[in-house]
């Protein structure tokens, strides 16, 4: 079904980056070499966890996940770029348009999700590494990415419908490189408020709440790395979070100044700026982050070398490796020692 609105607006131009021909081919390749890297190492994570029954635990579980997720983002957003740049033509249709603003919020909302699921993960193989496995089963890992999905749904729907109310009159032209919800808002001519109230309100809320819950369980993390009275159990134990953490300051540090930006600025090249930090960069990294530390999962990306992989449905190995209890550190200090250095 076509998508319409109260003014017969029929598209709408991204002019949030330069189309200069002196720096045309720059931009075009940097937005392709992101791309291709992006789409190929968070490829490269999901068949190296699909292909290693060693790898079918929660934790990479939520990885695969999570490189499912990136890979959608940048799927959403970078194809159009590249399109337009080549076609020298900054349009976007009205249902494009919409449609690329409701796919960032499900996306964005699915990895803030999964970003607090995996904070949680973390917290009972190090707290309660004994009842780890009972705890995460199969049943509740699956349950947990559903609800993730949902939730995302429903956030990124209403914003989007809410934006079919509004009526738009000649500006059309959105300064930014993709549709974000914020600068769409700010092109309406008609009452504004109440969309301007959820994008706030519910944006907020809803990271709020997942960064809360992020904060609580590596409040429980601290706790019980604490009493672990090695220094070497202590920072075999932190190694396990460090990937993790890194990941929630990029996404939740870009996502952040986005909205600052938006918020208390009208600069477009620095909203451009944060939001192809947020939007783009942190997708790019995210593999790096979770496999150049990691030997099994370097291990597994090199069993796939030259060889056809098939993706299997996940059936949870248990993990207990790695809960063995290192000598004279105690069980927490042996939780995920494959990820150590």
């Amino acid at each position: 079904m076509e998508l319409s609105n109260q003014s017969g607006i029929s598209e709408f131009f991204l002019i949030g980056l330069t189309y200069d021909p002196a720096i045309e081919s720059f931009i075009f390749s940097l937005f392709l070499c992101m791309y291709f890297v992006t789409i190929f190492g968070n490829l490269l994570i999901i068949l190296a966890i699909s292909s290693d029954s060693h790898l079918h635990t929660p934790m990479y579980f939520f990885i695969a996940n999570l490189s499912f997720t990136d890979i959608c983002i940048s799927t959403t957003i970078i194809p159009k770029i590249l399109v337009n740049i080549q076609k020298q033509d900054e349009s976007i249709s009205y249902g494009g348009c919409l449609s690329q603003v409701c796919f960032v919020l499900i996306f964005g909302g699915f990895e803030s999700c999964l970003l607090a699921v995996m904070a949680y993960d973390r917290y009972l193989a190090i707290g309660h590494p004994l009842r780890y496995t009972i705890i995460m089963s199969p049943c509740l890992c699956v349950l947990l990415v559903l609800l993730a999905v949902f939730i995302s749904t429903m956030n990124g729907l209403l914003h989007s419908l809410m934006l079919l109310k509004l009526s738009f009159c000649t500006n059309q032209n959105i300064l930014h490189f993709f549709c974000e919800l914020v600068q769409i808002i700010k092109l309406a001519c008609s009452d504004t408020s109440l969309n301007t109230i959820l994008s706030y309100t519910v944006t907020s809320a809803f990271s709020g709440v997942f960064l809360a819950g992020i904060i609580f369980s590596y409040i429980q993390i601290v706790s019980s790395i604490l009493k672990i009275t090695s220094v070497q159990g202590r920072n075999k134990a932190f190694s396990t979070c460090g990937s993790h953490l890194s990941v929630v300051f990029l996404f939740y540090g870009t996502a952040l100044g986005v909205y600052m930006s938006s918020a208390v600025t009208d600069s477009s090249v620095k909203n451009v700026i944060f939001s192809m930090m947020y939007i783009v960069v942190p997708q790019m990294l995210n593999p790096f982050i979770y496999s150049l530390r990691n030997r099994e999962m370097k291990q597994a990306m090199r069993k796939i070398n030259g060889r056809y992989v098939t993706v299997p449905c996940f059936a949870f190995n248990n993990p207990q490796p790695a809960f063995q209890e290192v000598p004279g550190l105690g069980v927490a200090a042996g939780i995920h020692t494959q990820l150590a250095p």
